[in-house]
C-alpha cells in the first residue's frame, strides 16, 4: 500500500527505496551467477558483456575490486530480463537437491547392507529383483570381513555403491 503511494507521488516512476530493492535484487543475482561454473553460465545465454563481466569477477581477489565488479554485475543485469534467469537458477538448484537425496538414499542402503547383513539384503532383492543377489553378498562380504586390507574393503564399499546405484537407475 506504501509504495502505490509512493508510485502515485512521483507519477510511473518508482520510489527511490524501490529502486533500491531492485538494485539489491540484481547484484544478489549476480552474486550466484559469479558462483556458477563456467560451462553453466554459458548455458544460461547471458549476454556477452554481463557474461565477460562474471568470468572476470571470478578472478578478482581484492575484496574492494570484488565489491566493485559486483556492483557493476548488478547494474548490467538490470538492463536484461532476470525472470528466465532466476528460473534457470531454480531449476538448477533443484536439479542439486534432487540429486543430493538421491545420493543419501543411495548411502542409506549401503550402510544398511554393511551393518545389516543379509537383512537388508533380503529388503533389497524384494524390492528390485533384478538384483544380483551373488554379486552383492560378495561385495558386502568383502567391504565388511576383517581379514582383508583396509583398501580393499574400500574399494569393496565404492564398488557397492556404484552397483546400488546402477539399480536404483535400472528401476526409475
Amino acid at each position: 500500500m506504501q509504495e502505490d503511494e509512493e508510485t502515485q507521488e512521483f507519477g510511473d516512476r518508482p520510489s527511490k527505496s524501490a529502486r533500491k530493492r531492485e538494485a539489491s535484487a540484481a547484484q544478489d543475482l549476480g552474486t550466484k551467477l559469479i558462483a556458477l561454473k563456467e560451462s553453466e553460465l554459458a548455458a544460461l545465454g547471458l549476454p556477452e558483456k554481463l557474461f565477460d563481466a562474471i568470468v572476470l569477477a571470478k578472478r578478482i581477489t581484492a575484496r574492494g575490486g570484488l565489491a566493485r565488479q559486483r556492483q557493476y554485475i548488478g547494474k548490467l543485469m538490470r538492463d536484461i530480463d532476470a525472470a528466465p534467469v532466476e528460473a534457470a537458477l531454480n531449476a538448477r538448484s533443484h536439479n542439486a537437491a534432487f540429486e543430493s537425496e538421491k545420493h543419501k538414499r543411495l548411502e542409506s542402503w549401503r550402510t544398511r547392507l554393511l551393518s545389516e547383513g543379509p537383512a537388508a539384503l533380503d529388503e533389497l532383492v524384494k524390492w528390485c529383483p533384478a538384483a544380483d543377489r551373488k554379486s552383492l553378498q560378495a561385495l558386502i562380504q568383502k567391504a565388511t570381513t576383517a581379514r582383508v586390507d583396509s583398501g580393499s574393503r574400500d574399494a569393496a564399499s565404492r564398488e557397492l555403491f556404484r552397483t546400488l546405484r546402477g539399480l536404483f537407475e535400472a528401476s526409475s
